[in-house]
């Protein structure tokens, strides 16, 4: 089971070299993520809904070296938790999950129970930074 941490924690990995890979969609990213995120969709949104990233293992071990620090993020702390759980059983350390997300960790009723990243007043961007979003790490994939 991956180690879950708060926004906070994360940010304090963050100025220790850690990198936040935000595992949420492109559109969710490009509107605000987390200041110097990197963008690897754990799932695809379409007109049929969420749909597995097929080449999430591939882009994530292309992207960073076994040895790499990461906080792995989305929105609310489903999509990160699963992501980390399936990273870690390709034999992947160093990981760490937000446990509340961008947007916070929310109950039945979908109120917030505990402060995502953007709530805890954390660093912020918007848009696709040209050498971290989706399109950039895919680009660099051997298979395309």
């Amino acid at each position: 089971m991956p180690k879950r941490i708060s926004p906070e924690e994360a940010n304090d990995l963050l100025q220790q070299g850690y990198t936040y890979v935000d595992v949420r969609s492109e559109a969710e990213f490009e509107a605000c993520h987390p200041a110097g995120a990197v963008n690897i969709p754990f799932m695809h949104r379409s007109a049929a809904g969420m749909t597995p990233n097929p080449l999430f293992i591939e882009a994530f071990e292309t992207a960073f070296p076994p040895e790499s620090k990461i906080v792995l993020g989305c929105a609310g702390g489903n999509r990160s938790l699963k992501a980390a759980q399936l990273l870690e059983a390709t034999g992947r350390e160093d990981l760490v999950e937000c446990r509340t997300g961008f947007g916070g960790a929310r109950d039945a009723a979908g109120q917030v129970i505990e402060k995502g990243w953007q709530d805890s007043g954390l660093p912020c961007e918007v848009g696709q930074p040209p050498q971290r979003s989706w399109e950039a790490v895919r680009s660099k994939l051997p298979s395309r």
